[in-house]
């Protein structure tokens, strides 16, 4: 039985006072009862915005729906079987149904739950509104389950935890929890898994799969991941601008895909692109030069017995009873000029560790090195000149950009910090400049983040740390939100500007095909610590802890 059924359906947003933009043009699809449809397509394709439009989410003020029908079969009362249009319900009626017939899970989980109440009382929330009956302590037990459903650790423990307390890959598990708690008939899934990694991911479809095949439930999934592509969906959906250019069978769209767009898509997956040549941690251009020298002229960034522990504090008189070992004795060393990629499971402490060696974060103890320079012990005066030297790109750009500020000044104002720039006409320029070799348009410049999509905002993240000419850049992430194509456009970036520059980079990120492609060196950790290192086809090809090959066993293939 078919339980959405889109019929040329427009979605236009007026930008402007005149601009109107098809966000969504005429698009045709179905989703049958227990299916999976899975939509792909480039950032501000209009993917998204076909979800919103599903449950009339989008603001009213500025969207509008000239032509098309959205229409879902909803049983009402838990008895009637009935046909409405999403697009001509009231308020009222549409209350009814998100969340509890339909549910969301947005792409962004740290702008969409509520900073000010624990993840425990949010998840309740959205149990006891669509079940009123429902007593606080059921509420509770049914809230820890989903919890544990979706792989949180200690989850009693951690109910009365707030977002920001959590790590990017557990509060996107948070909202999973919270949309699968009241048992939809429909799951749009907006990137659910970008911000996992792979073997929580692995889990997390197992589970979606699983809790489909018992209750029946639809999934509208929109990724970008051609791995999970192939696991998860019956049917596929390609989008470009707007438009619904391919649609068919997964295999069939995988394996023969008929339009030009969609093959381009697909020879922009990581397992598809050309290997870029890999560069050994003891190469020595000038043989005339002395081994040891070299070798420290080399290093750039040295991380010798680290620690970051953080105070667990508990009792009326909050006294520190423990510590959680986020960064536990941890020994690195960067070479000038390489990739190393720094992969583990969420909440392992990658960030933490990328976080500490630029200063963002207190060392507890032990020795950070900026070529051959102590970082640990400076003041925020004797910091400020280094600045420029090591920068990050974070992983949820829509937080880590002033909401307020045009992107020129987020682009500018570093530059004039580090008196970069003759004059503030010079800076602009060069701002413009970064902007297009991260692939934007320079006019982006007199926008503010919220007029992007969450692509285009991990471009001018990136943009950002560019800016200040660094050497050594922290990338968190940063691939995590992309698509295949800007995905691979952003890789071929960063291996041109670190050929150019000499640029060095510990990425982190938990895609282990991006890894192949991309690093020299690989570096594996676990509960704090470091439990595998090595070139990269080394870890990748021959992993040699069980943990390694857990992680490699779970990353999705497009394989048939």
């Amino acid at each position: 039985m078919t339980l959405l059924s889109i019929e040329n359906l427009e979605t236009h947003l007026r930008v402007g006072k005149k601009q109107i933009i098809k966000a969504v043009d005429n698009i045709s699809l179905q989703i049958d009862s227990g299916e999976t449809y899975c939509l792909v397509g480039e950032s501000g394709s209009g993917k998204s915005i076909c979800a919103l439009s599903i449950i009339q989410l989008l603001p009213a003020g500025i969207s509008t729906h000239p032509h098309g029908e959205i229409l879902f079969n909803w049983l009402k009362n838990q008895a009637t079987q009935t046909q409405v249009n999403m697009l001509e319900l009231e308020d009222a009626e549409l209350r009814q149904i998100r969340g509890s017939r339909i549910a969301m899970i947005f792409q962004e989980p740290m702008t969409s739950l509520n900073p000010v109440l624990n993840i425990g009382e949010q998840i309740v929330e959205a149990l006891q509104l669509h079940h009123p009956n429902m007593s606080d302590g059921e509420a509770k037990e049914q809230a820890i389950t989903a919890m544990k459903q979706v792989q949180i650790t200690n989850a009693e423990g951690r109910f009365n935890d707030f977002p920001h307390q959590l790590s990017g890959g557990q509060r996107q598990r948070v909202m999973i929890a919270m949309a699968l708690a009241c048992k939809p008939d429909l799951l749009i899934a907006d990137e659910p898994t970008t911000a996992l990694d792979v073997t929580v991911q692995a889990e997390i479809l197992r589970l979606m799969k699983k809790l489909q095949k018992d209750t029946g439930m639809s999934i509208l999934f929109i990724t970008h991941d051609f791995g999970v592509v192939a696991q998860m969906a019956h049917k596929v959906g390609v989008m470009q601008q707007g438009k619904l250019v391919e649609q068919g069978g997964m295999k069939e769209v995988l394996t023969n895909p008929q339009h030009s767009y969609t093959k381009k898509l697909l020879a922009a997956v990581p397992d598809n692109l050309e290997r870029p040549q890999i560069i050994q941690a003891d190469n020595n251009t000038d043989s005339s030069h002395d081994k040891n020298a070299d070798h420290i002229s080399q290093t750039l960034i040295d991380v010798k017995a680290l620690k970051v522990w953080f105070p667990i504090k508990t009792g009326l008189l909050r006294r520190v009873t423990d510590h959680v070992r986020a960064v536990d004795d941890i020994d690195l060393q960067i070479h000038k000029g390489k990739i190393v990629a720094l992969v583990g499971e969420s909440g392992c402490g990658k960030t933490t560790l990328g976080r500490a060696i630029i200063q963002l974060e207190e060392a507890t103890e032990g020795s950070i090195k900026l070529a051959g320079q102590e970082l640990i012990g400076l003041t925020a005066k004797q910091l400020r000149p280094l600045r420029s030297r090591m920068q990050i790109a974070f992983q949820d750009p829509q937080s880590s950009l002033n909401p307020r500020l045009q992107i020129v000044t987020t682009l500018t104002e570093p530059m004039e910090v580090h008196n970069i720039g003759e004059n503030k006409q010079d800076r602009i320029e060069r701002a413009a400049k970064i902007l297009e070799e991260v692939q934007l348009e320079r006019d982006f410049l007199w926008r503010y983040p919220h007029e992007f999509s969450g692509g285009q905002r991990q471009r001018i993240g990136l943009a950002r740390a560019l800016v200040v000419k660094p050497e050594f850049i922290v990338c968190d992430e940063i691939t995590s939100a992309l698509d295949v194509s800007v995905q691979a456009e952003i890789l071929q970036l960063l291996l041109e500007i670190r050929k150019k520059q000499d640029l060095t980079l510990l990425f982190i990120t938990h895609n282990i095909a991006v890894v192949e492609y991309l690093s020299d060196e690989t570096v594996v950790m676990k509960a704090g610590k470091i439990i595998e290192r090595g070139l990269t086809a080394d870890v990748c090809g021959n992993p040699q802890q069980v943990y390694t090959q857990k992680l490699l066993a779970a990353v999705p293939r497009l394989n048939f």
